[in-house]
């Protein structure tokens, strides 16, 4: 099966989140986003913390069960970018 990624890089709205427990610890998850003009929701995904310099950005590669997001977290400018989505 082959996949394509395509590349977004666009600000996105991230309205909804869940909850998992992990080493002790809550983190947060995008649950839904909304992207165009449509609302796109999610059934489970990965999170990955990245040092860029002094920022810090959190990387979300979500599903919703037929196609992949990856979306990052601006800690410093609380904002949301899709990145790309894989089809």
């Amino acid at each position: 099966m082959n996949s394509q990624r395509i590349t977004i890089n666009q600000e996105v709205a991230v309205p909804e989140f869940y909850f998992q427990r992990a080493n002790r610890q809550l983190k947060s998850y995008p649950r839904r986003m909304e992207f165009n003009g449509r609302e796109y929701a999610f059934m489970n995904g990965l999170r990955l913390l990245v040092h860029k310099g002094s920022q810090l950005l959190e990387i979300f590669d979500m599903t919703d069960g037929q196609r992949d997001y990856r979306l990052a977290f601006d800690n410093a400018a609380r904002s949301w970018t899709l990145v790309d989505i894989t089809m």
